[in-house]
């Protein structure tokens, strides 16, 4: 069973707006259900758990409604930090009394573009090797720098790679990933990808997109409305 839990707990103050990011209308439709409608149209998800800010809980569930998500099966309110939210997220499910071989394909809310393409190769990576991570490489130059403002340090652009989501692992694994971090005191990585690494888990590339791009500022609201404008016209000329 394929499963995809969004995180859309944030309250986005980079935004400088009343209403979170992920609930912001664009096109006549939320953010978090452009996201939602990705996960509902692919085949090989199953069903759809959204951690999202508790208050806002029945919103969600009544978007959904509105815009005929019935793969959504669980709205859990997050923590205060990421890990905490996924980790709300990942006990739903664990007690929710489905099978135990469950595949969890955690994604971002406010990563409204994922493709059905991005999430087949997600799945797919992680039925090769166990678990899966979208990443794209980097192509700009890079440099390190102390103070923030100077540098004559950089890395090897052809070595990096910049990490989005969806990220897919099976669910009993990321439990016992959460339950050691607790043990051990590590807090504070949103990405399951950076938790895997704190606990020295390999992580294997799906692949990414650099439309897949999260938004965090009004600039990607913008870009945002943009690339939606491009794709309905490139429909319509088809």
């Amino acid at each position: 069973m394929n499963i995809a839990l969004l995180t859309a707990a944030g309250s986005g103050t980079r935004m400088h707006q009343d209403i979170p990011k992920q609930f912001l209308h664009v096109d006549n439709k939320p953010v978090i259900i452009h996201t939602m409608e990705a996960f509902q149209r692919h085949p090989s998800i199953d069903a759809i758990i959204v951690v999202t800010i508790d208050s806002w809980s029945e919103v969600v569930w009544a978007y959904a409604k509105q815009f005929n998500i019935d793969k959504l099966k669980w709205v859990v309110p997050g923590g205060s930090t990421g890990q905490e939210s996924i980790h709300n997220g990942l006990v739903t499910l664990a007690n929710a009394g489905i099978e135990e071989d469950i595949v969890v394909m955690i994604h971002d809310g406010n990563r409204p573009l994922v493709t059905s393409e991005i999430i087949s190769d997600s799945l797919a990576t992680f039925k090769k090797y166990g678990s899966a991570v979208a990443v794209i490489p980097c192509t700009e130059v890079v440099f390190e720098s102390e103070d923030g403002f100077s540098s004559c340090v950089s890395t090897e652009r052809e070595k990096l790679f910049r990490t989005q989501t969806p990220h897919t692992y099976r669910l009993n694994e990321l439990l016992e990933a959460h339950k050691e971090a607790a043990e051990r005191g590590i807090e504070g990585t949103a990405a399951s990808c950076m938790l895997m690494k704190e606990l020295g888990k390999m992580t294997y590339f799906s692949k990414g997109s650099e439309a897949n791009f999260k938004l965090t500022t009004l600039e990607d609201l913008s870009l945002f409305k943009a690339l939606l404008t491009t794709k309905q016209e490139d429909w319509i000329k088809g």
